[in-house]
């Protein structure tokens, strides 16, 4: 796991400010890579690029985070899945579920205890718990 150690490396290289990340693979040491181990490297420094941003730009970087956040929010897992720095194994996870992207339904891992469904229900129980009480 050559590709991760060295991605942590490279977050904290961004954040200090270098210019040019250069990314390694799974098989880094081992053979030359194929085509999805490139893949997999280059997933990893993009999210080492991301989180260099963060601490270097703020709140230019923050903005698809941003996005993200209320994408998941609403549960619209078209825009997730868009967002995603991986889209197409996004959409490849998603799909194993048997929704569709347009559903806003929850993730098949939180299920009812989603944040999302229950955040929304614990602001209207603290704002008037009397009337929750009463209908229960």
């Amino acid at each position: 796991h050559d590709h991760i150690a060295s991605a942590i490396g490279a977050a904290v290289s961004a954040s200090e400010g270098v210019d040019l990340l250069c990314y390694l693979t799974p098989s880094e040491h081992l053979a030359l890579p194929n085509a999805e181990e490139v893949k997999s490297g280059l997933i990893a420094y993009r999210i080492a690029a991301h989180a260099g941003d963060l601490v270097k730009l703020r709140e230019k970087a923050i903005k698809w985070d941003m996005k993200m956040t209320e994408a998941r929010r609403t549960l619209d897992w078209e825009k997730q899945l868009a967002l995603s720095i991986d889209p197409e194994l996004a959409a490849k996870i998603h799909g194993r579920t048997g929704q569709h992207p347009g559903n806003n339904v929850p993730c098949t891992m939180c299920g009812g205890a989603c944040v999302y469904l229950m955040l929304p229900q614990q602001r209207k129980y603290e704002k008037n718990p009397e009337k929750l009480e009463q209908s229960t």
